[in-house]
């Protein structure tokens, strides 16, 4: 009996190391055409969300990888990204060689405005996404299709009329609005990078913020945010003409 219990205990980590939580989130990868600022932004009932989602290089594009994440999707994508592969294309690249693919949902976004997102037939429901011009939102484990519509509806409509960063975080506001993730809020993460607008001009992030746990995540996000525009203002020539 005592083996039996031993082998069974053996088998249930092995598959939890192997079969992490999900991250059951909604995200949206972006770019400002105008200022060729390149971000993220994501919000999860799940810890420390920022860690694991978002990957963004300047120049090259974003990727928000979720549900079951598969985090060699992030670095590999960008990789492909830069080879000059377009989204779909990336997408199909990754998936292809991912055993777990079906599991997996994925948002990726090049440089030039090119969207695509995937979200695998055995995610969570509500799970689905939505990709336009210069963006792309996904989500699982979400109230309905409306929190992806809300996010892509505020972000289309603020072309213009706010930084890249207010945008992204009005989106994930929008879509909290319609339910968000049905089991509540955790974190938020917000990434925006430009090359030579990071800390000293000596790398691309120029805001890599994150609340790993609150009771209210997009709201603190907003609020961390303010406090890095005041250390941390955009340069003069890139600021928005209201």
């Amino acid at each position: 009996m005592n083996l039996f219990l031993t082998s069974i205990l053996l088998s249930l980590f092995a598959e939890t190391k192997e079969t992490p939580a999900p991250i059951a989130t909604f995200s949206i990868a972006a770019m400002d055409p105008d200022t060729g600022e390149i971000g993220v932004a994501v919000q999860s009932k799940i810890v420390a969300v920022g860690a694991v989602v978002p990957w963004a290089k300047a120049n090259v594009g974003a990727v928000a990888t979720q549900s079951f994440a598969n985090v060699t999707y992030g670095k590999e994508g960008l990789r492909l990204l830069e080879m000059g592969k377009n989204p779909e294309e990336v997408v199909k690249s990754l998936t292809r060689k991912d055993p777990k693919k079906d599991l997996r949902q994925v948002g990726i976004l090049s440089a030039n405005g090119k969207a695509f997102n995937f979200t695998g037939n055995k995610c969570f429901n509500w799970a689905g996404g939505k990709s336009g011009e210069n963006y792309t939102v996904q989500g699982n484990i979400l109230e309905s299709k409306k929190v992806v519509e809300a996010m892509a509806k505020t972000f289309e409509s603020s072309y213009g009329k706010a930084p890249l960063a207010e945008r992204l975080i009005s989106a994930l506001k929008a879509g909290q609005e319609q339910g968000g993730d049905k089991r509540g809020m955790q974190s938020a993460s917000l990434l925006i990078v430009k090359e030579g607008w990071g800390y000293g001009g000596n790398n691309d992030k120029f805001r890599d913020l994150r609340v790993d746990e609150s009771n209210s995540p997009i709201n603190e996000l907003h609020r961390v945010y303010l406090k890095h525009c005041e250390l941390f203002p955009r340069p003069e020539k890139y600021e928005i003409k209201k």
